[in-house]
């Protein structure tokens, strides 16, 4: 009888601790602002909510498979700090998505929406962009950078992967201008080899100057001819210089 009485003393002042600290605990997810995860994927978005906890986020989370579900569920959460949209595998182009991005960030105007993706792509990127987010993130980053980037949205500012920004360079550059109608048939450094070429330098110049093995260079070179069907070097000149006068013509 004395165990029974023991033990039924220990579950009420168990139960007592246990509601205090729910309560505490509700308190302070009312403090807080939300990040709301969108995925329809089940797994995939409750194993990046619950990554997103462990790694000190600083926010309440949510997540659900469509936003029609935060409509219907968005009083028993905190205002909106954040929207993370998990494209996963699909792509903008892909029917409807950059439709429903145009959607969301038109309606929650005044919450950043952020992408997670599993490409990098500049292309997608800037369409991201285009469609209202207000940050990309691709999956080949590590948690850590994905917290750093929703909290770096979330206070006003724009997220991409510093790989994209440096795959840019050579549009702001100098000879960006020069680059760009050469960029739809080379790759990018084909076309820096191509501009060089045009201007008459040698390889052992180009190689230095975009600091890459002269035999690379070369390798460049051979490419670059089978590409415009040319024989020699100063008939790539000629073509290039085409190239550029058209690209320059439609630009202006």
């Amino acid at each position: 009888m004395v165990s029974a009485i023991g033990l039924h003393s220990f579950d009420s002042a168990s139960q007592r601790e246990a509601a205090l600290n729910s309560t505490g605990r509700g308190n302070e997810q009312a403090d807080k602002e939300c990040l709301l995860i969108l995925d329809g994927r089940a797994l995939d978005r409750e194993c990046l909510a619950s990554a997103l906890k462990d790694h000190d986020l600083g926010m309440a989370i949510a997540a659900m498979g469509a936003i029609e579900e935060w409509r219907i569920k968005k009083e028993s959460y905190p205002s909106l700090a954040a929207i993370l949209f998990n494209l996963g595998g699909r792509k903008l182009a892909d029917r409807g998505i950059a439709d429903e991005i145009r959607l969301i960030s038109s309606e929650f105007s005044s919450v950043p929406v952020i992408i997670l993706s599993d490409t990098d792509d500049l292309g997608q990127i800037l369409t991201a962009l285009e469609c209202g987010a207000r940050g990309y993130i691709p999956t080949s980053v590590g948690i850590d950078v994905c917290v750093e980037a929703v909290n770096l949205a979330a206070a006003g500012g724009i997220f991409v992967p510093a790989s994209s920004v440096l795959s840019m360079r050579h549009l702001i550059d100098s000879g960006g201008r020069d680059t760009r109608p050469l960029t739809t048939m080379f790759t990018h450094r084909q076309a820096e080899v191509a501009q060089a070429l045009r201007r008459g330098k040698a390889n052992k110049i180009i190689a230095y100057e975009l600091n890459l093995r002269e035999s690379t260079v070369k390798v460049h070179i051979r490419n670059i001819m089978k590409k415009l069907k040319a024989t020699n070097r100063t008939e790539v000149a000629y073509k290039v210089n085409d190239l550029f006068g058209e690209g320059a013509l439609a630009h202006e």
